[in-house]
Parts: structure tokens; sequence; C-alpha cells
């Protein structure tokens, strides 16, 4: 594992987390971001495209640094513990209404290739979940990504 990627999970996942310095916070986001993506077994284009969409429009990124951090987001995900853990440490290291918009982005992910996967809803809710974002606001999220797609 390489040492960056191995120190910012001892970080993530320590007893008692700090909160993330807005970097870290959006690396971390950017995996989980992955993640869902990758569950169905096809990390497809029409998701990476989605991803980057999401995150230079949340973070105001040029395509360079928006390619890079996916990248990184990429490589920390295969390297992130379960998704439970690795939600978790998440949810204790970023303020709620940045862990409600991810679970909309998160939706966004899911539905980018046209095709609700069952797999990829059932990670959706635990994950929801676990960021400690309730069904009902989950669902609200999935019915404004929608609404967007028409």
């Amino acid at each position: 594992m390489c040492g960056m990627f191995a120190n910012f999970l001892k970080r993530l996942t320590q007893s008692d987390p700090a909160p993330l310095p807005d970097s870290d916070a959006r690396l971390a986001l950017t995996a989980l971001l992955v993640r869902i993506a990758k569950t169905d077994g096809d990390y497809a284009a029409s998701e990476i495209a989605h991803i980057e969409r999401i995150i230079t429009t949340r973070y105001g990124l040029s395509d360079d640094d928006t390619a890079a951090l996916r990248a990184e987001a990429e490589i920390l995900e295969t390297e992130a513990p379960d998704t439970v853990r690795f939600t978790r440490a998440i949810k204790d290291a970023v303020p709620y209404v940045d862990r409600e918009a991810v679970v909309e982005s998160l939706w966004e992910v899911v539905l980018a290739d046209g095709v609700r996967d069952h797999e990829e809803d059932a990670l959706l809710r635990l994950v929801a979940d676990l960021l400690g974002v309730n069904d009902r606001n989950s669902n609200l999220a999935r019915r404004r990504v929608q609404d967007r797609q028409g």
C-alpha cells in the first residue's frame, strides 16, 4: 500500500478521527463515488464522466485537477477497508451537509448508466445509513436526481 494512502486510511479509521481537511474529505468522498460506480462490476465510461462532472462542479476544479483527484480516489478505493468501516470513518470526519450532498451525488452515479441495479441500490441504502442520512432524505435526493435527469 502506498505510504500516503496508508497514513490517510489510518487517520480516517482511528478510533477518534479529527475532522478531515477539505482536500482529504474530497478524496474520501470521491473514493466513495468510485466504490458505488464499481458495485455492479461495470465501471462504465458514463459513470466515470458523472463522477468527474460531480467533483468538478462541487469543488470547482480544473479538468486536470479533476482527473488527478479521480485517479487518486480510484487507488484509495482499491486500498480502503470494507465499505462499512470506510463509510463510518467518513461520517465521523465530514459534516452532515456534505454527507447528504454526497448521497445525492451517489444517486447520480448509480442512475448514470440508466439502470437501477439491485446491488447498487442495496449498497447505496447501506452507505446512506452509515453516513447518517435517513431513508427519507436519501429518497428525496434520488428524486431530485431523477427530476434533473428527466
